[in-house]
């Protein structure tokens, strides 16, 4: 009979006691991983949300965590907008420029009140994490018409929208103040665990053709100054002209492109929130960020060092924190083993004594008692981390409902082999001083009492 099997029988002989045990180890155990699958899950979705672009671009005074808030997370308002020009002119039709989609933001839907992204189609083909691209869940087009709208899984669950389904927008937010125009759910994009989730699309031509949605004359003009763009007499009789036709009291603005009630907005009135853009090659993305940002009129940042700052600064302390707890946890459990194990010696001094008459050496007391140690932290801590998996699983539904964001059980976190070598250690330390009363037990004093 082995050590182990011998180890075995003992705990079985106090099976109440050593369960309880073995549980403490496990509770603190089962905190501990769930902490760092979850910890790691929302990293990864940190840093994966920002991924299908190199640098987002908008407008000065904001801040680079703001402007990264806004247009990757939806969180928070825009700041100052950007010409429509400087996107079209500077930025998409820049040499170092791949791609450029524009965004413009503000808006809430009527019902539930997610975030209104209005976009070009360009959109969806920037994939939201490497290597992984939208896509629909149901209907056959991503914009492309106007007042189209695809929505994302979250918004479709929550709203009960399908393909077909109309709906209205909340100006800037203001629950007072709802667009009459209806906007028509062209598709509905599959999961990504993204931001995208919470998120309703919308045609940006029409989103632009919504009242007070095109910038006022005169603050467009100003607007095109500052940033540099010449704009002669002639060219401003021209957007007067242009805004002045545009009429958002009667039934419909004018005639246009395939809508035969609207008309287009003129450039020089339209504005966007932010530009999302890749470059040709990695050297040219450090090398645009640098001529926008020498400038006063823009900011373009790499949302990838952004986030690492935020989960580093926020999310990192609170996972050390938890973590600290939770080790605090496993200690109290490793003393309660070490009380346990203790407290019994004096009850099995007997038993020990007779092993020692039956020819047992010391070190094979010590090692048996060592040995039903290692047995209770290691048994604890395998049963923990199936309940940490097991925490996260019942967590998830709940965790995708609040938040958006998809946890999967059996994510595996590499500092989750650390846990049984420390597992070791601490049985072992446990283990030693009742393993050395063990030891050190007189066999005649222990039969003669």
């Amino acid at each position: 009979m082995n050590l182990l099997t011998i180890a075995w029988k003992s705990l079985r002989q106090r099976a109440l006691a050593s369960s309880l045990t073995a549980l403490s180890i496990a509770l603190g155990i089962m905190l501990m991983v769930a902490v760092l699958v979850i910890n790691g899950l929302v990293t990864n979705a940190f840093r994966q949300s920002g991924t299908g672009f190199g640098l987002v671009i908008g407008g000065r005074g904001s801040g680079d965590l703001n402007l990264v808030l806004n247009a990757v997370y939806r969180i928070g308002s825009p700041g100052e907008p950007l010409p429509w020009r400087f996107y079209r002119d500077d930025i998409s039709q820049n040499p170092l420029v791949e791609s450029a989609v524009p965004m413009a933001m503000g808006d809430l839907t009527n019902k539930g009140q997610f975030p209104i992204v209005a976009t070009t189609p360009e959109y969806f083909g920037l994939g939201y994490a490497p290597g992984k691209n939208f896509t629909l869940r149901k209907g056959g087009r991503l914009l492309g018409k106007y007042f189209s709208a695809v929505i994302g899984s979250r918004v479709a669950q929550e709203n009960g929208w399908d393909v077909g389904s109309t709906f209205k927008l909340i100006h800037g937010g203001m629950d007072d103040h709802v667009h009459d125009e209806k906007f028509e759910v062209v598709g509905v994009l599959g999961r990504t665990g993204t931001p995208n989730d919470k998120t309703v699309f919308v045609d940006m031509e029409a989103f632009f053709m919504l009242a007070g949605h095109e910038k006022p004359v005169d603050e467009a003009i100003d607007r095109l100054r500052d940033f540099g763009y010449e704009v002669t007499s002639e060219q401003e009789a021209e957007i007067r002209k242009a805004a002045a036709e545009l009429n958002h009291e009667g039934e419909a603005h004018v005639v246009a492109g395939d809508d035969p009630h609207y008309h287009a907005v003129p450039d020089d009135l339209k504005e966007v929130s932010f530009i999302l853009v890749n470059t040709k090659d990695i050297m040219g993305m450090p090398f645009l960020a640098g001529q926008i940002n020498e400038g006063v009129r823009a900011q373009a940042v790499n949302p990838i060092p952004v986030m690492d700052r935020l989960l580093r600064d926020l999310v990192g302390n609170v996972k050390t924190l938890l973590l600290c707890l939770t080790g605090l946890i496993v200690v109290v459990a490793g003393v309660g083993i070490f009380v346990s194990i203790y407290n019994s010696m004096s009850d099995r001094r007997k038993e020990i004594a007779i092993m020692r008459a039956l020819g047992a050496h010391r070190g094979t007391v010590f090692s048996i008692i060592l040995s039903e140690s290692l047995l209770l932290c290691l048994g604890g801590g395998l049963c923990g981390v199936l309940l940490g998996h097991g925490l996260v699983v019942a967590a998830a539904p709940f965790v995708e409902a609040e938040a958006g964001l998809i946890l999967n059980a059996w994510h595996f976190e590499p500092l989750e082999l650390i846990l049984f070598p420390v597992l070791i250690v601490m049985a072992t330390l446990v283990g030693f001083l009742p393993g050395m009363t063990a030891y050190r037990t007189d066999v005649a004093d222990s039969l003669t009492d």
